[in-house]
């Protein structure tokens, strides 16, 4: 009996392996001008014209008085916009100078609404005493995490606080934001209040030559009333004196008469 041998199927040829394609990881940048609520970006640093998220941005810092705020309700609170000025450390010499020059430019630096800050990794007592000692007219915020300080772009590596100042208005827009020295910080924000003013001032400078017109308007009608009002009285005054005139005449006749 002749056995039979089953035969061996052939293997199955495997398939071709598949070229992993490089892995990359999902990121989601934001456009340019965009910011998160942390108030960074993947693309760019934030620039004077972007637009921010007020809403948590720089999350909480505290007032020197112990007050817990948020840039959002600074804004809020402002008529404009708020000035924060970062500065190092709190009753240096640099910071100290800082300081006094936005105290004494305080009056036309907020003349067109703007509220400002200062603000540092300073304890609230530190703050305090920097405040007292030079008798600052605006609050310090105190920022140990520099969670704020890093949003605007003034956290310096590895750590430290780089002076400088930025200006956001109330829609959120950065009008002003970049390191300098202590004269410059003023000097930036001085430029942005004369910019801010002369559209106030053009204004004001209208509604002042629109009343100056009312006023030459009523002035005008005034002026022809006391014109004519002169002209009757003259003519009065005249009457009254041919009257006279004529009485001394005939008192005169009778006194010749008599005569």
């Amino acid at each position: 009996m002749v056995e039979l041998r089953k035969r061996k199927a052939p293997a199955e040829t495997a398939p071709p392996p598949v070229k992993k394609a490089n892995s990359v990881k999902s990121t989601t940048s934001s456009k340019k001008g965009e910011y998160s609520r942390n108030g960074t970006t993947s693309s760019s640093k934030i620039a004077a014209g972007d637009t921010i998220t007020l809403e948590g941005f720089g999350g909480k810092v505290e007032t020197n008085d112990g007050e817990k705020v948020t840039l959002k309700k600074l804004v809020d609170d402002s008529k404009s916009g708020v000035v924060l000025f970062t500065y190092p450390k709190a009753s240096t010499p640099g910071c100290t100078t800082q300081a006094c020059l936005f105290r004494d430019e305080y009056t036309p630096l907020t003349a067109t609404g703007f509220s400002i800050y200062g603000l540092s990794t300073d304890s609230p007592k530190s703050n305090t005493n920097f405040k007292t000692k030079q008798n600052l007219p605006y609050a310090l915020l105190c920022d140990p995490s520099a969670s704020l300080i890093k949003a605007i772009g003034m956290k310096k590596q590895p750590s430290g606080t780089t002076r400088g100042v930025f200006v956001v208005n109330k829609e959120g827009k950065v009008e002003v934001v970049g390191p300098g020295g202590p004269a410059a910080t003023v000097d930036m924000v001085r430029n942005l209040v004369a910019v801010e003013g002369t559209g106030a001032s053009e204004d004001v400078s209208k509604l002042a030559e629109d009343e100056k017109v009312e006023r030459e308007i009523e002035e005008g009608e005034t002026n022809a009333q006391e014109i004519d009002e002169p002209k009757a009285a003259n003519g009065d005054e005249a009457k009254a004196e041919v009257a006279a005139e004529v009485a001394d005449t005939a008192q005169n006749l009778d006194g010749d008469a008599q005569a």
